[in-house]
């Protein structure tokens, strides 16, 4: 176009397969006065759209980025632009193969077609192949090839015609302008996109840019957390068996998962993709302009050799015919280059509107194989404040301050690069950067010998060498695992800790904790349009309440203490608590503007102990002369207490069901009154307790939900066995979408599972994700076309059983109903325990309340 326009609605930064996509599905949104800008050349703008291999595997042992690749496979589809190709990964080693049983069992979870197939049917399918260096294979047929530079063309092309868009190719993003907050803890808001061709006012821009989406944000003060790093790649050909073919793909594209490569036909050429070499990233400024060095595209940068021999050896094994195990006469590298792709600290895309800058919105970090997904989905949340599709595992705001950092960013992305190809297990934790956030209680976890596990941060014993003699005190009352995917990063230890604090007390280290105080005139009117729980209550009561979006879907869930007439203190999981508190900011944005509200994060100023077992009240007391008997601290109430001589607030709830508080306090006076717990804890033989018990044992026993497995987006209370008995009268947002819900047979039901294979001695412990069989092996659907699926599982020491947490249609959601859960290609049968929210352990509550 010849003129830029002077206002537009939306302004796009990049017009690759994502930016594309998202112009597509805002145009049949109905928005109009569409921008899409790109400094590239169209129709291809020299991003990762140009270079990428542009397969689609779709199966992830993330539902979340399983879901976005088959809508983009669905619209690929409808556009003409994809060819069904099949793809196979195949394994070396015995531990490839189990990570093969694990894929077709996420296959199975979430409704993909999907096949574990012998060394001779991967021959079938690839002929080329030396079937005796391989185990086995994971077929999927719905694998496939996609041209995405004309994906791009015809998304473009859609919203043109509906009188939406004017794309503006070969203009650069100089600059964006931000009305500041009214006060530093607010953000401000975008207002207009300078370019070398001129400005233009918008209310929204949309940054996705690929790789230079850092440098774009960076120009608004806002953060976009990703590098560049190389992924390396070579055409060979020609080779005269794929050139008689006569097509451009005639076979399944293979992953050699143990050598970190693929292999793909490419007409008369076979492409190479290697993840198997060192990390090598950049720095998005450093990236050089179109056509600089001779390169193709400003992301393929020139390719180092010396990086892709260990590589090409395995190749040339893997397929010696095609390529000869020393080379073949007239078949040589057509094509090789170094390009480059974004990677982010924990692998996940970053979405959403920016935590900093009101109406500024990522689309960073996306694969191909997500790309329409994306577009759809951060289409539908700028529209209606939701998408259909869960995307909460990749919201922008999730990342916290230092998680934002350069320093975290590379570390992250360097220990990452090696597990795009790897195995990595459910619980497996990250080593670098850290530690970065610890408790004040820490010198003495680390003395009991804490094992920390990491979120968000925060480094979280999940449980303590110093217990080890608890295990042979409980040893019939422990599962004996035997298989080594089994004990990967878990103890029996976690057991032990759990039936001690049953039977004594145990104190937990909270400081993870995320603590958000709402104050103001306004106070009480913001977090009634919050929270679905009536948090018009007297002072010092508790409310637990699930934020919802606007179809109703949970956002958060959470804790609300009412500390005075215009004070709430929100207490929410270390993971959560950067985007609920960029959440309450969102939708608080009118009020946090005039002063009428104020949100103070508090999580580093504040600590936190758990203490609970039937003697917590026993130990509690020496340290009070407040009155903490039952009648005197009711069960869901708070207070302010002085215990050893430090103020504290007391919070009488329970996440492990049993007797006890959350005692939060100021930092710098943690380290006392742990002292002082302990002391007085040790006559009644009290213990410290990790995370093992705090977030699987104790809390699956009570089947109490967790964000982010039981409840998300996707889910509302009345599925999730939430709902309250009665509707608060105050409007909440997502209340209409709550209602519907409320009027209606839920489609699932949650409920707790156990193994029936032998008591405590079960033979294989599921991590979560796998699926959920009927008796016959068939997977259970609900009314959705939702399949059934481990959300969370782990030991119920109390019960001598191993339990579970799924959605079950609501016929099969009986106590004693049979079924199956499938893990690593065995079928274990297993039971309905509990309906609903009823706990399979002390149902009537009577340890919390007593």
């Amino acid at each position: 176009m010849k003129d830029l326009p002077g206002r537009a609605h939306v302004v796009v930064i990049g017009a690759g397969i994502v930016g594309s996509s998202i112009v597509r599905h805002l145009a049949e949104l109905g928005w109009r006065d569409i921008l899409l800008v790109d400094k590239g050349p169209l129709p291809e703008p020299g991003g990762s759209t140009d270079h990428a291999s542009n397969f689609v595997f779709p199966v992830d042992h993330s539902k979340e980025i399983t879901e976005l690749t088959l809508d983009s496979l669905r619209q690929y589809t409808a556009l003409g632009v994809l060819t069904q190709c099949g793809g196979i990964e195949v394994a070396r080693t015995p531990e490839r193969l189990q990570e093969l049983r694990r894929r077709r069992t996420s296959a199975e979870a979430w409704g993909v077609d999907a096949e574990l197939i012998n060394p001779a049917q991967v021959k079938q399918h690839m002929p080329w192949i030396r079937e005796d260096l391989l185990l086995g294979g994971f077929h999927t047929p719905t694998g496939a090839i996609v041209d995405a530079v004309r994906a791009g063309e015809l998304m473009r092309g859609r919203a043109v015609e509906l009188g939406a868009l004017q794309v503006a190719d070969r203009t650069e993003v100089t600059g964006l302008a931000v009305h500041s907050g009214t006060r530093g803890d607010i953000p401000g808001r975008v207002r207009a996109v300078e370019t070398d061709r001129g400005w233009v006012e918008a209310e929204h821009v949309v940054v996705a840019c690929g790789v230079w989406s850092p440098q774009i944000a960076a120009l608004a003060g806002a953060s976009i957390p990703l590098v560049p790093a190389v992924h390396q790649m070579m055409d060979l050909g020609p080779i005269p068996e794929l050139a008689a073919t006569e097509e451009w793909i005639s076979v399944p594209l293979v992953r050699d998962m143990d050598a970190r490569m693929y292999a793909r036909q490419r007409g008369a050429d076979l492409e190479l993709g290697s993840y198997a070499h060192r990390p090598i990233l950049h720095e998005p400024a450093d990236i050089p302009p179109l056509g600089a060095r001779g390169q193709d595209s400003p992301t393929q940068m020139p390719f180092t050799e010396e990086d892709f021999g260990p590589q090409l050896a395995q190749a040339r094994s893997l397929y010696p015919e095609l390529l000869g195990e020393h080379g073949r006469e007239g078949v040589g590298a057509t094509h090789a280059i170094n390009g480059l792709l974004s990677l982010t600290a924990d692998g996940a895309p970053l979405l959403g509107e920016t935590a900093e800058v009101r109406g500024l919105w990522s689309a960073a970090a996306v694969w191909i194989k997500e790309g329409p997904g994306v577009g759809r989905a951060v289409a539908e949340w700028m529209t209606t404040g939701a998408s259909e599709l869960d995307v909460h595992g990749a919201d922008i705001t999730r990342v916290t301050r230092h998680g934002r950092t350069r320093r975290h960013v590379r570390a992250r992305a360097a220990e990452g690069f090696p597990k795009v190809y790897g195995i990595a297990h459910p619980r497996e934790q990250w080593s670098s950067s850290r530690p970065m956030r610890t408790s004040p209680f820490q010198p003495r976890t680390h003395a009991l010998g804490g094992e920390y596990y990491e979120v968000s941060g925060w480094e979280r014993p999940q449980w303590y060498a110093a217990n080890a003699p608890l295990v042979a005190e409980y040893a019939g009352r422990i599962d004996l695992r035997v298989h080594e995917w089994d004990t990967r990063w878990w103890s029996p230890i976690i057991e032990a800790e759990h039936l001690a604090m049953r039977e004594r007390a145990a104190m937990f280290d909270l400081t993870a904790f995320s603590i958000i105080d709402v104050t103001g005139p306004a106070a009480l009117e913001a977090v009634q349009w919050m929270a679905v729980g009536d948090v018009d209550c007297a002072e010092g009561r508790v409310v637990y309440t699930p934020l919802l979006d606007v179809r109703g879907g949970f956002r958060s869930d959470l804790t609300i203490v009412r500390l005075g007439r215009h004070h709430f203190r929100v207490i929410t999981g270390a993971a959560d608590g950067a985007r609920d508190l960029a959440w309450l900011r969102r939708h608080l944005a009118t009020d946090l503007d005039d002063g009428r509200v104020v949100i103070q994060d508090l999580t580093s100023a504040t600590c936190a102990v758990g203490l609970w077992g039937p003697h917590a009240r026993r130990i509690v007391q020496t340290l009070t002369d407040d009155d903490l008997s039952d009648e005197g601290f009711r069960f869901g109430t708070a207070r302010e207490v002085v215990l050893a001589g430090i103020p504290t607030l007391m919070v009488r709830i329970s996440y492990v069901g049993d007797l006890g508080w959350e005692i939060h306090l100021p930092v710098e006076q943690g380290l006392a009154l742990w002292d002082a717990l302990w002391e007085a804890g040790r006559p009644h033989g009290l213990i410290a307790a990790g995370g093992g018990v705090y977030g699987t044992t104790g809390r699956l026993e009570k089947a109490h939900r967790l964000f982010g497995a039981e409840l998300a987006p996707d889910r509302g209370p009345v599925e999730a066995g939430l709902a309250l008995p009665k509707v608060k009268e105050a409007d909440f947002l997502g209340k209409d979408a709550y209602l519907l819900a409320r009027g209606q047979e839920p489609t699932s039901v949650l409920c707790t599972l156990a193994l029936t294979g032998g008591g405590v001695a079960a033979p294989r412990f599921p991590t979560g994700n796998e699926p959920v069989l009927d008796e016959d092996g068939l997977p259970l659907v609900d009314g959705h076309g939702r399949r059934s699926y481990i959300t969370s599982a782990g030991p119920a020491p109390s019960l001598g059983r191993y339990v579970m947490l799924a959605y079950l249609p609501p016929e099969r959601a009986m106590a004693g109903a049979r079924l199956q859960v499938e893990y690593l290609g065995a079928r274990l049968p297993a039971e309905v325990l509990a309906v609903g929210r009823t706990a399979p352990f002390d149902p009537e509550h009577a340890r919390v309340k007593g």
